[in-house]
Formats: C-alpha cells, structure tokens, sequence
C-alpha cells in the first residue's frame, strides 16, 4: 500500500509573494544566461587570448560551480528549514548581486574564479525557493506552480544569453552589472512583499549530519517510492545535459548550422519547453494524474531525443523539437509525487538533496555526452552515427520512466 506524507494545509499566499518567487528564479536564470556569452571570453583576455588554455580553464570554473551547488545545496535547504524561506532568498539575491559587481570589477582570473564559486553557492537558493512553493501550494495544485517555475527556468535561459550578447557589444562587463542589478533590485521588492511560508511550530532542528550532501540523502533513501523517483529525478537531470554538452557541436558537424542559426534552435526549444510547463503541465496533471504526467513526459523526452539522434536533416531535427518539449510534464509531476512524500519541515532539506544530485549530474554528464559524441564520430571504424550521445539520453529517459513506475506501482 502506498503510504503518503501530506504537509499541513498552506497559508492562502499573497499573490505578490508567488509572483516574487517567480520573478525570483527567473532573475536569477536571467543573469546566469546573461554571463554564458561574455564569460569564456573574459576568460581568454586573462590568458593573453590562448583558446587552448581558455577552455580548460573555463572546465575547472564550470565544474566547481556544480561542485558548490552539490555541497551547499542541501545546506540552504536545511537552513531554510530551521529558519524560514524569507531569510534565506532574501540573503541569496543579495548574495548574488554583490557577487556580480566582484565578477564585474574582477581584476584578476582568480578573484573571478572567487566571484564563480560564490556564484554556485548563492544559486543553490533554489532549493529554498520551490519549498516555498511547496510551503504555500496545495498538493494538488503543486505540478501547475512548479510548471511555471519551470517556465520561468526556460525563459531566463532563452532570454539571458541574448541580453548578455547585446550588452557585450557595449561592453564585456555590462551583463555583469545589469546582472547584479536585477538581484539587488529584486532584493530589494522582495524585502516588502514576501511573507514567511514556513510557520514556526514546523520549522526543524538544524543538524549537520542532515545538512551535508551525503547525510542528506538519508531522507531519500528512507522511503523507496521517494527513492525511487529521485533517482528517476537523477537520470533526468544527466539526459539534459546532453542538451548543453554536444548540442553546438553536434550541430554544426551534422547540419552544418553557424552560431545564428544554433541560437534561434535553442530559443526555439526554450519557448516551446515553456510554454508546455506554464500552460499544458496545470491542466493535464489536473485531467490525468501526475503519474501519467511523468510517464508521458518520460516517454515523449525519450521519442524526441530519438529525433535528435536520428534526424537525416534540419527539417526532421526540428521537427522534434515540440515532441521534446512535452519532456516538460515530467519534472513539475515528479516534484509534486516527492513533496507528498515528505513532511511540511522537511521540504527545504528534500530540495536541497535534490538540487546536490543536480550537481552531481551536472559534473559528470558533460564528460559522458563528450566521450560518445567524440567516439560516434572518430575515425577507424566502419559505422558512423553522429547522433549516439542523444540516443543514450533517451535511453536514460526510459530507464528513469522504469524506475519510477517499479516505485510508485500499488502494493
């Protein structure tokens, strides 16, 4: 028999809260998207143009920032628990808008590699931030709020590399500024409208033996069916990164695409991942259950994947791009399925496990999708298949479908 743990009913939310959460993560997505462009190039200016050393230094920065959020994650998370999840946004925004004027004003590679590391920590908030929603949301209206936070994700990442593009050609440090901006800005709004989710009597002990990246596993590994999906949740996260880790490359080895033509792909399948988890995950979950919500978006990611790897040209490429972006049902479905799993004081230490194994995945899933891509192409073989890394993603797309459905079957 499945057993659920349903937090205690939430505080009707002011509507400007929500809508900071929002805004919140959005911004926050807004200005990582708008140093992707300039960063790597900032970068190659501190090593007298050498590319060569450019990028394996630009590898240690993003590995470390992953790094950071597998440590500090569950942390914030635990923290937001003993001391409520307005304390802990409000310090993050303000974290991460200072941290942007010292990445601004870096006058060395190292203190821009010190700006990196606290920007990894300060964006772990984001454990802090869906607890919120989970704090204020009823259980059944869960999937619809973690949706739009998911449109929020897609938009800041469409939106970002753009902006960050037209204020380089001002100047290479402009997104660094107006980046920082916004955080201060929104720390600033958020100081009057948010109120506290978390009531008092429910707020936790703060322990380290919980608070670490490890200890705080033992809460998912308590209970199978949450076990269960945060490593369908795992597998998730490591088939994205295939999107991120070979997608440019693969691009332009198989269609020959240039930067253009990549950029207006991937706000392609940004807008339409959006637009799936703000308006499409509310009222199929509502229609159809979050479990099939996750099956069906498991099965559509894996399908589209399969497009990817396949396609003989652009046209079958992109015609995969709206199958792909019904993957979006799945993620706001299975953070509801763990949330119901869990106690009304222990949703930050939940989100923060969760956004620990996002690091993990975010540390090895690039050198995975690297070793395959280069493999699928190499030359001394008799078999060409271009596409492979993003058959293996699918492949991954099924197996958590599997994992998932062997933990939330009727016992």
């Amino acid at each position: 028999m499945t057993v659920r743990i349903e937090t205690s009913l939430p505080v009707q939310p002011r509507r400007a809260a929500l809508a900071f959460i929002f805004v919140t993560v959005l911004l926050d997505m807004l200005a990582l998207g708008m140093i992707i462009p300039v960063l790597p190039k900032l970068v190659e200016s501190f090593v007298g143009g050498d590319t060569v050393t450019a990028a394996w230094i630009f590898g240690i920065f993003g590995t470390s920032w992953a790094l950071m959020q597998f440590v500090f994650s569950p942390v914030i998370g635990s923290l937001s628990d003993r001391f409520g999840r307005r304390p802990i946004v409000l310090m993050s925004n303000v974290g991460m808008g200072l941290d942007y004027v010292l990445m601004a004003l870096a006058p060395t590679l190292w203190i821009l590699f010190i700006g990196r590391i606290i920007s990894g920590i300060t964006s772990s908030s984001i454990s802090a931030a869906y607890a919120y929603i989970a704090d204020v949301t009823a259980p059944d209206n869960r999937a619809r709020a973690f949706g739009l936070l998911g449109a929020a994700f897609g938009a800041g990442f469409v939106l970002g590399p753009a902006l960050g593009g037209l204020l380089a050609g001002l100047d290479p440090r402009a997104p660094f500024w107006v980046a920082a901006a916004f955080s201060l800005a929104n720390a600033a709004y958020g100081a009057f409208v948010l109120p506290e989710s978390l009531a008092r009597e429910h707020r936790a002990k703060f322990q380290w033996r919980k608070a670490n990246p490890f200890g705080s596993m033992t809460m998912l590994r308590r209970h199978p069916e949450l076990f269960g999906l945060a490593s369908a949740n795992f597998l998730a996260f490591l088939a994205h990164n295939v999107l991120q880790s070979i997608f440019v490359l693969y691009a332009g080895y198989r269609y020959g695409w240039g930067e253009q033509v990549v950029g207006l792909t991937l706000a392609l399948v940004g807008v339409c991942f959006a637009t799936v988890q703000a308006a499409v995950t509310g009222p199929f979950v509502k229609r159809f259950g979050e479990r099939r919500a996750l099956f069906t978006g498991l099965f559509f990611g894996a399908v589209g994947f399969a497009f990817y790897g396949l396609a003989p040209n652009q046209y079958w490429f992109w015609a995969g791009v709206p199958v792909m972006s019904l993957w979006g049902l799945a993620g706001p479905a299975i953070l509801t399925m763990m949330t119901r799993r869990v106690s009304v004081s222990e949703q930050g230490q939940l989100q923060g496990a969760l956004t620990s194994l996002t690091g993990i995945a975010n540390m090895i899933g690039p050198a995975i999708f690297a070793v395959v891509f280069a493999y699928s192409i190499g030359a001394g073989r008799d078999w060409n298949l271009p596409g492979a890394a993003f058959l293996l993603a699918g492949l991954m797309l099924l197996a958590a479908a599997f994992v998932s459905w062997h933990a939330t079957r009727p016992r």
